[in-house]
């Protein structure tokens, strides 16, 4: 679990909602027809612009967000040379009983791959299309979010336009124009909380995923 992911969210989350409980109910600030305009208009528009694949594939993206595996430079060294002296005094064929206490599948793959037999530079090959793929997999998963980041002020402006027009359409009437302008502020507000509290800092932080996923997946080459 990353922790500055962990309490970023809850922080700018615990904030926000103290703020509101400090100046009136939370009740006031749960609108459900403003939540189906910023939140399904948000989803429909991002598979209007990407496969659906891609859609669902963020999805699996994104718990990189949350979860990663970032290996200590000397620990690696440490477990290599390990694995060179075992392979040296009992056979590349003994590294293999150490595949179940591996938990890094990027690993695995590359002393399954040496234990198989292959050439270091069939390996070096295999791996670095590896990474190539798992840093397309993360660019895509990002993209995507900036898109919903994108979208979701954007529904959120249209809901307050048609928050709006209910409100102006209704004035004759009083008891209207409280709930058409809270669906018009609250998407704005749905949107900016969206956008600017998921999904563009999470965009962010795969993109340094993949980054730091680079430089730790390499590492082991050097």
């Amino acid at each position: 679990m990353d922790l500055a992911t962990l309490i970023g969210i809850v922080l700018a989350f615990s904030l926000v909602l103290i703020s509101i409980m400090m100046g009136s109910g939370l009740g006031l600030f749960i609108n459900i027809p403003s939540l189906m305009i910023v939140v399904g208009g948000t989803i429909g528009a991002t598979m209007i612009r990407h496969p659906l694949a891609e859609v669902i594939g963020m999805l699996k993206v994104v718990k990189n967000v949350f979860f990663t595996k970032v290996w200590n430079p000397e620990d690696l060294v440490n477990k290599f040379i390990d694995f060179a002296d075992k392979a040296r005094k009992e056979g590349i064929l003994a590294l293999e009983e150490d595949l179940p206490n591996l938990d890094d599948t990027f690993l695995i793959k590359g002393l399954q791959l040496a234990i198989d037999g292959m050439e270091p530079d069939a390996i070096r090959e295999i791996l670095e299309t590896e990474i190539d793929y798992l840093q397309e997999r993360h660019s895509a998963g990002a993209e995507i979010l900036d898109t919903m980041g994108t979208f979701f002020p954007a529904m959120g402006m249209i809901g307050t336009l048609i928050g709006l027009v209910q409100m102006l359409q209704t004035m004759e009437d009083p008891s209207t124009i409280g709930p058409a302008m809270a669906v018009a502020l609250l998407t704005t507000f749905y949107g900016a909380v969206g956008a600017n509290l998921i999904c563009l800092p999470m965009a962010g932080k795969l993109r340094t995923r993949s980054k730091l996923s680079k430089r730790n997946d390499y590492s082991w080459y050097y």
